[in-house]
């Protein structure tokens, strides 16, 4: 059984720009590009290493950035996918980010002011665990902000990734669908697994409850921010490994698009003294 090509994935999990968008027809269980989870290991692997190569080439390089926008219910495995597609990336050149309730310093400020402090340099992988989307999923839900503002800032985000993308970043937004059983698991683990007691909180539940009204956002989230210069892809997520070796392929097939060069040097050996 042969490993699925880069455009394969990308084609099997965006959501088209400009098309209408139906959360409800994406399985969470999608086993359509990794039939058998040892391919979707063995893909993983090839892909980190690869990823850990050229990321060390887009460092060298400093011209231009990947940022790799990870947004899901809790439990979707956000960090989990963090640390399987980059664990043969040595840290040098890398960013992570995770997002939680603003702080009073960030309140005081636009809300993008905090995401736009944390895009990465150039030459430099980032990652954000949560993302600017909070601010029309969870603040939308919650009622946190107006309706009049939440609906402002879906064409601001969309001017917001446009001008990331024309100044040299490369963005690449998965949204980890897990599914509301599959959730259910897996917070239950949080209380019977030991090494993952700290992970529980009470509050995931109340998120649970309101899990038709966080599909509904996320629904008009991905419709309304699915552009060509920053497309969503939809990663089934039921599945660690599967979601994991999915991801990795997207992030490969970024990076491998950029057509990357080790840069020059002015120097020359002859030019100086060894001895």
């Amino acid at each position: 059984m042969r490993i699925p090509g880069i455009s394969d994935v990308r084609n099997h999990l965006i959501a088209e720009p400009g098309k209408a968008f139906d959360l409800s027809s994406r399985d969470s269980a999608d086993r359509n590009l990794f039939e058998d989870k040892s391919v979707a290991k063995t893909s993983l692997k090839k892909d980190a290493a690869v990823i850990n190569e050229l990321k060390d080439i887009l460092y060298a390089e400093k011209k231009r950035s990947i940022l790799v926008v990870l947004q899901g219910m809790d439990t979707a495995g956000k960090s989990g996918t963090i640390k399987s597609v980059f664990a043969e990336t040595t840290p040098l050149g890398m960013e992570v980010k995770a997002f939680k309730a603003p702080s009073s310093n960030e309140l005081a400020r636009d809300y993008l002011w905090r995401v736009h402090n944390a895009v990465p340099k150039k030459g430099h992988v980032g990652i954000f665990d949560r993302s600017h989307y909070e601010d029309v999923l969870v603040v939308k839900v919650r009622g946190y902000a107006s309706p009049e503002d939440v609906e402002r800032r879906y064409d601001q985000i969309n001017a917001f990734e446009k001008h990331l993308s024309e100044n040299g970043v490369t963005l690449i937004k998965c949204m980890l669908n897990v599914g509301y059983e599959e959730q259910g698991i897996r917070l239950r683990e949080r209380l019977e697994e030991e090494h993952k007691y700290w992970k529980f909180n009470p509050a995931d539940l109340d998120d649970r409850a309101l899990w038709k009204d966080f599909m509904a956002a996320y629904e008009t989230a991905v419709q309304r921010c699915s552009t060509e210069h920053a497309p969503w892809y939809i990663i089934p997520a039921d599945s660690r490994t599967r979601r994991n070796a999915m991801i990795a392929r997207l992030v490969r097939g970024a990076l491998e698009d950029m057509d990357l060069s080790w840069p020059g040097s002015d120097y020359r050996l002859e030019d100086f003294d060894f001895s």
